[in-house]
């Protein structure tokens, strides 16, 4: 009974963290730890997602068939994960498909793998982030079931998610993701671009920014700040796909079903 408020508080935990509960308890040494869950996940008390990673079932309820929240086990994967991508569109009720693949940004991703039928893959911070110490930028600190975790705000998925289409459902799912938010803080979005230091990525951002002028109240200085640093020759915005429209204000090759929203047509 000890430990049952560590586990009410931790839904989801590390071995670290419960070494540290141990710890603040004065009960670590020896092998403590892994003999207390041992016991815990042999009474099915506790849930084990991969080494060193455990979720909390709670009293009566099945291990096997009770649902542990992969927003909580993504949050978990490194000490400084960060929900990223289509998991943070997900996360922020804008995804326009839901994926059972959840995706994260750490300085160290752990290994890509899967538990139960949902699969979880990381990504390193971008190398400019890194240089300039602002891995954190537009990150943010919410709650939930108890525990904190680290999602990217809309701001920043707007240029993930154009940044690296690969972890984000392709241009149709992050078209459609996009143009469910009715707003973005345009400032942080054009510095969150420049930041990254990527001239395909400006001009990725530039091109989705114009085409959604109207409704996002996209102002010349926005452009004008991305426009200086776009490509100096023309790069595709699908760089696996070869053939499309130049847009020259962003020197920019865009495929038709993007530069038409063609799917829009079909549904």
């Amino acid at each position: 009974m000890r430990h049952e408020a560590f586990f009410r508080n931790h839904p989801v935990f590390t071995g670290d963290e419960f070494s540290e509960h141990l710890s603040s308890g004065g009960r670590d040494g020896g092998r403590t730890k892994e003999s207390v869950l041992a016991y815990h996940t042999k009474t099915g008390r506790l849930v084990r997602i991969r080494r060193g990673l455990y979720a909390v079932v709670p009293p009566g309820s099945d291990g096997d068939l009770f649902p542990v929240d992969p927003y909580l086990v993504a949050s978990r994967l490194t000490r400084d994960s960060v929900l990223s991508h289509h998991t943070a569109l997900q996360f922020h009720g804008r995804a326009y498909t839901v994926w059972q693949q959840y995706n994260y940004q750490a300085t160290r991703p752990a290994d890509p793998f899967a538990f139960r039928s949902i699969s979880f893959q990381g990504t390193r911070f971008p190398s400019a982030l890194v240089h300039s110490g602002c891995e954190m930028f537009e990150v943010l600190t919410v709650e939930r079931a108890n525990v904190s975790l680290r999602v990217a705000s809309l701001e920043r998925t707007l240029v993930d998610v154009l940044n690296m289409p690969r972890f984000s459902g392709g241009w149709e799912e992050v078209w459609r993701s996009l143009e469910s938010v009715e707003f973005f803080d345009l400032d942080r979005v054009v510095e969150y671009a420049l930041l990254l230091q990527n001239a395909t990525t400006v001009a990725r951002v530039g091109f989705f920014l114009e085409q959604h002028r109207d409704p996002l109240m996209v102002g010349d200085t926005h452009l004008a700040r991305l426009h200086r640093h776009r490509p100096k020759r023309a790069h595709y915005l699908d760089q696996g796909r070869r053939g499309g429209t130049l847009v020259s204000e962003w020197n920019l090759v865009v495929p038709a079903d993007v530069m038409g929203r063609t799917w829009a047509e079909v549904a």
